[in-house]
């Protein structure tokens, strides 16, 4: 006889609230994100057609030892997820900022590398993605806020975040 899920179920606990302080500082941080990432894929895209997401993709790889990640190194350091990165790739390749390659040990793993093409674009979109972080987040804070913010979000991620 099958149990009753009633009977076996442990007891409810009550939800953990937060406290204000607590809440202000959360809902700060979502809208902060999600408004100043909205602006600034809205400029990159106005000024070089390319999104927020594809910036960060080549801004990863121009970084990279050779300009070039294998897939699963470049899924780690961008902030999409992977089937977005796919995809994402797929269009950069599209486009010429990128180029996709075997590696020559192992044919299942793919890299992918920037092209010259992609290098100029993203230097190109870096002056206004850069001028768009000052004016729309680190320009509207003082030299001690940006400290406070950079040091408690550390301790949340830990300090190791790629820069």
């Amino acid at each position: 006889m099958a149990r009753d899920k009633a009977t076996t179920a442990r007891p409810r606990q009550p939800a953990p609230r937060l406290r204000a302080d607590e809440l202000r500082a959360w809902q700060a941080l979502l809208h902060a994100h999600y408004q100043i990432t909205k602006i600034l894929d809205a400029e990159l895209r106005a000024g070089h057609a390319i999104s927020l997401d594809a910036y960060d993709v080549l801004l990863r790889l121009a970084r990279a030892d050779g300009r070039s990640l294998r897939m699963t190194q470049l899924a780690e350091r961008v902030l999409i997820p992977p089937s977005t990165l796919t995809r994402r790739v797929d269009r950069l390749v599209e486009q010429g900022l990128v180029q996709r390659s075997k590696e020559p040990d192992d044919a299942r793993v793919v890299a992918v590398g920037l092209t010259d093409r992609g290098l100029s674009l993203l230097r190109r979109a870096a002056r206004t993605h850069l001028q768009g972080i000052h004016a729309h987040f680190t320009g509207k804070l003082d030299a001690d806020q940006l400290v406070e913010v950079a040091s408690g979000l550390e301790v949340v991620v830990g300090p190791h975040v790629e820069h």
